[in-house]
């Protein structure tokens, strides 16, 4: 069993949480102008790389606190976690 960081509780069985997608997706600033095709393309386009991705996850079984994450899809490792306030960090 992988072992997922949480920023608030530390070290948790991967169990305790559920993955929430893509970090970082910004709200649309006027979201009434939108037309339906630009509401579909927010709501459900998004990347999918292979290699390291920045996502959402939330520790659902402890803290229910919402972070975010840099993982590498190809291996499933996470590079680094931290809070929805702070910058996404470099990685390499």
């Amino acid at each position: 069993m992988q072992l997922i960081e949480c920023p608030w509780c530390g070290r948790r069985e991967e169990t305790e949480f559920h993955y929430g997608g893509q970090a970082h997706v910004a709200y649309p600033a006027d979201p009434a102008a939108l037309t339906d095709e630009e509401w579909a393309h927010y709501l459900f386009f998004r990347d999918n790389p292979k290699g390291l991705f920045a996502e959402r996850w939330s520790h659902s079984a402890g803290c229910r606190r919402w972070f975010n994450a840099v993982r590498d899809t190809a291996t499933y490792r996470f590079h680094a976690v931290y809070r929805p306030d702070e910058p996404r960090p470099v990685s390499s």
